[in-house]
């Protein structure tokens, strides 16, 4: 059982990058990717946008179908303004010197960025930029040892949270009410306690959403979800003043847990993760949320553990989930799964403009193609 020191918390996380590094060196084919890949039965499909890098990109952020955004494990941030076509490194030069490992990324345009970094300590970090990459601030720094930043998410009216792992015994929210260039620690005194063994995964940036494309959700409501010895969803609508935490049926243990969550609306949500020690395992790795009811497992396994999960705009209630043996797609927003690639991808995000996007290993990109739709 993990102890959750800062110390330890890096071994899990030192351990997670390993597994996941081994498994893609195993899964690397050794051509070159397809320019498109083949179509499945469900209608979808990823079609490669290689980046030219060997990195392993975690952070990714989708502005539209040409703009968007991925964060890596060696310190680099690339950007495409033309669909994926080409992209430019616009690393911010101090995560590259530092070694930090860019776990998630959070874009509203082109030109303006926020990454944060992970780790024990001062290696939790957020940089910013507004101007494409060329520059970069260090917005904010975490002096607490003991703490552990995992993700971060914003909302419309320029609010984001990141979350840490807990210290002291609950979960540590840094708030930012400026868009970003500025962040301060909450007290966690509106904040349920953390159980004994319960942590985040920094996976896919994905373990902390907002409501920003949730129609119908209210300013300042955010949700981030856990793992350990009983996954749990917490939530907010005060932009993390106070929070309410509900169990969930998905698979518990030291390396198991919820890794991503999404919601398409206030009381509609899906969340996946499983063990990412047994990649190819779906068991209780998914639950969806619908109003006010308890959260409920899927009624079908999914292809394996995934660590990323995105509502598709414009598909009623399609959800994607992605992790290392390949993608799921649900029609009827989690309740039923079926697999229709294998392709390692770590995250997904999905833009306002229906475009949906996925990175991975070995500088993995790639945008979704979906069904074409039929007028009856």
């Amino acid at each position: 059982m993990f102890t959750h020191t800062a110390s330890h918390r890096s071994l899990r996380i030192a351990g997670f990058v390993a597994t996941a590094c081994a498994a893609a060196a195993l899964a690397a084919p050794a051509a070159a990717a397809p320019a498109h890949a083949t179509p499945s039965p469900s209608g979808y499909s990823w079609t490669p946008r290689p980046t030219g890098v060997q990195e392993q990109f975690r952070g990714l952020a989708a502005v539209s179908g040409q703009v968007a955004w991925v964060s890596g494990e060696k310190g680099s941030v690339l950007r495409t303004t033309d669909g994926g076509r080409s992209w430019s490194d616009v690393s911010p030069e101090v995560s590259k010197t530092d070694g930090l490992a860019l776990r998630d990324i959070e874009a509203w345009d082109s030109q303006h960025a926020e990454t944060l970094s992970i780790g024990p300590g001062g290696d939790s970090r957020i940089f910013r930029t507004s101007d494409g990459g060329q520059t970069w601030e260090q917005a904010f720094t975490n002096t607490d040892p003991n703490a552990f930043y995992d993700c971060m998410a914003f909302s419309a009216n320029g609010i984001g949270l990141a979350m840490s792992d807990p210290v002291d015994g609950y979960f540590r929210i840094a708030r930012t009410t400026n868009g970003g260039k500025s962040w301060t620690a909450l007290p966690t005194t509106g904040m349920p306690k953390a159980l004994g063994n319960e942590f985040g995964f920094a996976a896919s940036g994905t373990c902390l959403v907002s409501a920003q494309d949730a129609h119908g959700a209210r300013a300042g409501e955010f949700w981030f979800a856990t793992g350990g010895e009983s996954p749990r969803v917490f939530h907010t609508t005060n932009a993390g003043e106070t929070w309410t935490a509900e169990t969930t049926s998905v698979r518990a243990g030291d390396a198991a847990g919820i890794y991503s969550i999404a919601f398409k609306n206030h009381g509609t949500g899906v969340a996946v993760g499983g063990d990412y020690t047994a990649p190819s395992d779906g068991t209780d790795a998914a639950a969806t949320k619908h109003g006010s009811s308890p959260w409920k497992a899927s009624s079908n396994t999914l292809g394996g553990y995934r660590s990323g999960v995105a509502y598709v705009p414009g598909r009623g209630n399609a959800v994607v989930a992605v992790g290392p043996t390949g993608s799921d797609v649900s029609a009827d927003g989690g309740r039923t799964w079926s697999t229709f690639d294998d392709t390692d991808y770590d995250g997904i995000h999905c833009a306002s403009d229906g475009a949906c996007w996925a990175s991975g290993p070995d500088g993995a990109v790639a945008v979704l193609k979906t069904p074409i739709h039929r007028h009856h």
